[in-house]
């Protein structure tokens, strides 16, 4: 049986993983787990202190396993830490071998190339999948950041016939909505605001969906009241709250300082930062060519 399926047994933390319920995944209760699922709740558990920012303990943790899963965890935690070249470098070292027909390595190992700018590899890693809708998500993201929105398109599709009502092709689904816009972004809407409206699903990353669905919808006031409900929620994603935020207040033609200061200090490398200074560096060499000449 699929662990991961209604019916199985790592269905409620992998479903409060996804959801961003990382404390509750950290609480979660694995001490009655079947031998064959106390990796896999390991690793999952392992993640949610990842998303929490404590990467070294993890390091720490996994330091000296030789199990495929905790080695691709330590790559994770490894880029984490800023050392992407190390974790890229563990993580093609798997995939050459048998443990590239592992799912957790083809998902964590996917992440760690995605996020160091070796996307093709990425895909190449986790097109060896066999039926893992953690791996489907992944590639959906992937797609979706490099505009291939009609190949997004086609994997929620094709995951769709074989997962049906599953949370992440659901969660997958809804991302592609957003970039398809028009009434997608109203269907998207419906599925953040169930994940972040109710008590036993409501987290700080949902909401952030939801803000932004509300954005797409033209619901300023909407989006900035579940904002501050992601800012309540806690710390893992205030660096995506106050990004949301300063889009907003541009939106609105509200000042933005505070704001641009505030995710500086919340995440100096946030992709939004990230892309304000490749743009800003742009226009001032574009800007360059434009000078006034003066004559001598």
């Amino acid at each position: 049986m699929d662990p991961y399926s209604a019916e199985g047994e790592l269905i409620n933390i992998h479903n409060a993983f996804h959801q961003g319920q990382h404390r509750e995944v950290l609480d979660f209760d694995v001490s009655s787990l079947s031998s064959d699922n106390a990796l896999p709740a390991r690793v999952l558990q392992l993640r949610a202190r990842l998303a929490l920012g404590q990467a070294d303990d993890v390091l720490a943790d996994v330091q000296g396993e030789t199990a495929p899963e905790l080695v691709a965890v330590g790559a994770l935690a490894e880029q984490a830490r800023g050392n992407t070249d190390k974790a890229v470098a563990a993580i093609e070292g798997l995939a050459k071998g048998d443990a590239g027909d592992n799912a957790t390595v083809q998902v964590l190992g996917g992440t760690v190339l995605a996020a160091a700018g070796k996307a093709e590899e990425a895909l190449a890693l986790l097109g060896r999948h066999q039926g893992s809708l953690d791996a489907v998500a992944l590639i959906v993201q992937i797609y979706l950041q490099q505009n291939r929105t009609d190949l997004a398109v086609k994997e929620v599709a094709a995951a769709r016939r074989w997962a049906q009502d599953s949370l992440l092709v659901n969660l997958a689904e809804s991302w592609v909505g957003l970039r398809l816009g028009g009434e997608k972004y109203q269907q998207a809407f419906y599925v953040f605001e169930e994940l972040a409206q109710a008590p036993a699903t409501s987290s700080a990353q949902s909401l952030v969906s939801q803000a932004v669905a509300e954005l797409h919808l033209g619901r300023t006031e909407e989006a900035q009241a579940a904002l501050d409900q992601a800012l309540k929620k806690g710390s893992e994603y205030a660096a995506d709250a106050i990004a949301n935020q300063l889009v907003l207040s541009v939106i609105t033609g509200k000042g933005s300082e505070e704001l641009l200061s505030s995710l500086q200090k919340a995440d100096a490398r946030h992709p939004l930062l990230t892309d304000l200074a490749e743009k800003s560096d742009l226009f001032d060499k574009a800007a360059t060519k434009y000078k006034a000449k003066v004559a001598a």
